[in-house]
């Protein structure tokens, strides 16, 4: 069985979108694409290239899989060489409703059930999956439980608006932190893993005072 891997480059508030450059991704009006790019020192590099180090196939959205296209195949010289030779070489999953033709070499189309269609890849033979960008692919597979791993670069910038992680439709639940660094510019770096259910407990008083009954009954009112 194949493991499915989130890489994740997010703002402090958890905006992922657009962090390489101002045309990646305007949708929704999005006016600040680049966001990450004044940020990498050589701690963020050992951290990407241990990402890539181990065997991976590519899982991506429609629209990750086109901005990816558009830029890796002609990437083929510069200290990108290395990471475009990879995503070019490699399979790419790619989770759509079209059935346009893939122009990229090794692309296939992931239609249908998006969640069994995965399942069925995870539990095929061959390297993880790493998922690069494509929000829109989280919510559905954390609530299908098929994450099993995040690698999150987080960036101290606040972005305020744009798409996220953790977007509509996502569930609940804890991660265990397996790894962190935090970089010479303040990004942090951390893996973390799923760990079930999110723990509840309490630090009310085991008898409310009469102010804490009056507080929670005010709250239900008002909704």
């Amino acid at each position: 069985m194949r493991r499915i891997v989130g890489g994740v480059f997010q703002s402090l508030d958890g905006v992922m979108q657009a962090p390489g450059g101002p045309t990646e991704d305007p949708t929704g009006g999005f006016a600040l694409g680049g966001w990450s790019t004044s940020f990498w020192d050589e701690a963020m590099g050992e951290a990407m290239g241990g990402l890539f180090s181990q065997p991976y196939d590519l899982l991506l959205g429609r629209k990750t899989y086109e901005i990816f296209a558009a830029h890796w195949p002609y990437a083929t010289e510069g200290p990108d060489k290395e990471i475009a030779e990879q995503f070019n070489r490699i399979a790419k999953y790619v989770v759509t409703s079209s059935t346009d033709p893939l122009a990229w070499n090794n692309s296939h189309i992931v239609g249908g059930d998006v969640t069994a269609r995965v399942a069925e890849l995870k539990a095929g033979d061959g390297p993880d999956l790493l998922i690069q960008g494509s929000t829109t692919l989280y919510p559905q597979l954390f609530a299908a439980g098929l994450i099993d791993r995040l690698f999150v670069m987080t960036f101290p910038v606040v972005l305020g608006g744009g798409k996220r992680l953790f977007g509509p439709g996502t569930p609940s639940f804890a991660l265990r932190l397996v790894d962190q660094k935090v970089s010479t510019t303040g990004v942090t770096i951390a893996t973390y893993e799923p760990a079930g259910p999110v723990p509840i407990g309490s630090f009310q008083l085991a008898e409310p005072s009469a102010a804490e009954v009056a507080r929670q009954e005010r709250m239900r009112i008002e909704g």
